[in-house]
């Protein structure tokens, strides 16, 4: 079938993408999908900084690519094996498929799964194939075995998580990534208990719904940390009882708040500055936990000597640490019950044949979340 799509053919074009452009929106193929996928009609998609990262060469992936990894849609067709799904079911995006019988899928840790990495470091699907090619045959990789940034897509079963049909499609998306990511790094991988007190530097989409996850989780105090006040504004209106601009005094202040530092210090801003402060900001023997992606060859120097004396722990998070269809439900549960307010990161809905501007205003910082709505 013919399917409108944005493609990344290049990496590295400079900003402003406005001008430059680097996301064409043409109308390339898409084949149905095979034993074990979905054909699924795209709803919403988000827009991330892991999108961006692609766009801009900090992230590097395969080339030409069809852009977006945090969407949500409804399926409409259904390949052999795919057991559980059925035309019509409404579907959230998982970024890593779990294939749900390596080591790590058996530990529980889906967001590891090896065959899952190695699919989407070669930008296929689960099975090894790719469903995009244009009208002359060359073929298009998947981002994250999810392309969102499509009418239409065909992922693994093993990247989609059945929810209910009555959630907006423009919220469902965002669970598929700030949400899974930053309520799971707080849930998860850092495991916050009531009253323990929590940093979290960075207040993007990820940033925020770690903050959400803090507030949900009880702890106190919540301080965000980030560059623009009007992120910290957002931030103390979401439930943050402390906020940092940040600067060469950020630790200090957060030391401050919290008497003395952090028992969990969260890290989402893809920086390796904000970590090493992130780090310093963390008390005896507590946790920094890192769920940013910063360039690879970004480094991160600590004194080895302060992991013994001092006991701490440096953990890094990867999808929240999720098992996605374990956590969706839980999170969505938490947002009708008002307790994960996640809407309020939605700044800005759009086209796709906004995208490229759209992407300015994220480097910018203009906005949160924002997302695109198929119809």
């Amino acid at each position: 079938m013919k399917v409108r799509a944005a493609v990344l053919r290049e990496m590295g074009l400079p900003a402003p993408y406005m001008e430059s452009r680097p996301l064409a929106i043409e109308t390339i193929e898409l084949d149905p999908p095979g034993p074990g996928e979905l054909l699924v009609k795209v709803r919403a998609a988000g827009l991330c900084h892991s999108d961006l990262s692609v766009i801009d060469g900090s992230r590097p992936r395969v080339m030409p690519m069809v852009l977006g990894h945090e969407a949500a849609g409804e399926v409409v067709e259904c390949g052999a094996d795919t057991h559980g799904f059925s035309r019509g079911d409404a579907v959230v995006f998982a970024f890593v498929p779990s294939c749900g019988h390596c080591a790590y899928c058996a530990e529980g840790r889906a967001a590891l799964c090896a065959p899952g990495a190695e699919a989407n470091t070669a930008g296929t699907l689960l099975s090894g194939q790719r469903r995009w090619h244009t009208d002359n045959g060359s073929e298009l990789h998947h981002h994250l075995g999810v392309s969102g940034f499509a009418e239409y897509t065909v992922v693994s079963a093993r990247s989609a998580v059945r929810v209910a049909p009555d959630l907006p499609p423009q919220i469902a998306a965002l669970f598929g990534c700030a949400v899974m990511t930053g309520v799971g790094s707080v849930v998860n991988t850092a495991g916050v208990a009531p009253g323990q007190s929590v940093a979290i530097f960075g207040m993007g989409g990820v940033g925020l719904a770690a903050l959400l996850g803090a507030v949900a989780a009880g702890a106190n105090p919540v301080i965000a940390v980030d560059l623009l006040e009007s992120k910290l504004e957002l931030a103390r209106s979401l439930g943050a009882t402390h906020t940092v601009l940040a600067g060469s005094d950020s630790v200090a202040q957060i030391r401050e708040h919290s008497g003395g530092g952090v028992d969990h210090a969260i890290e989402t801003a893809g920086s390796e500055i904000a970590l090493l402060q992130a780090y310093q900001a963390t008390r005896r023997g507590g946790t920094t936990i890192t769920a940013g992606l910063p360039h690879p060859s970004r480094q991160f120097a600590i004194p080895a000597v302060s992991l013994v004396a001092e006991e701490r722990t440096v953990k890094g998070s990867y999808m929240g640490s999720a098992v996605p269809s374990r956590d969706l439900p839980r999170y969505i549960a938490l947002y009708r019950a008002g307790r994960l307010p996640v809407d309020r990161l939605l700044t800005h809905t759009l086209t796709l044949d906004e995208l490229n501007p759209a992407f300015d205003r994220l480097a910018r910082g203009e906005a949160v979340r924002q997302v695109v709505l198929i119809d």
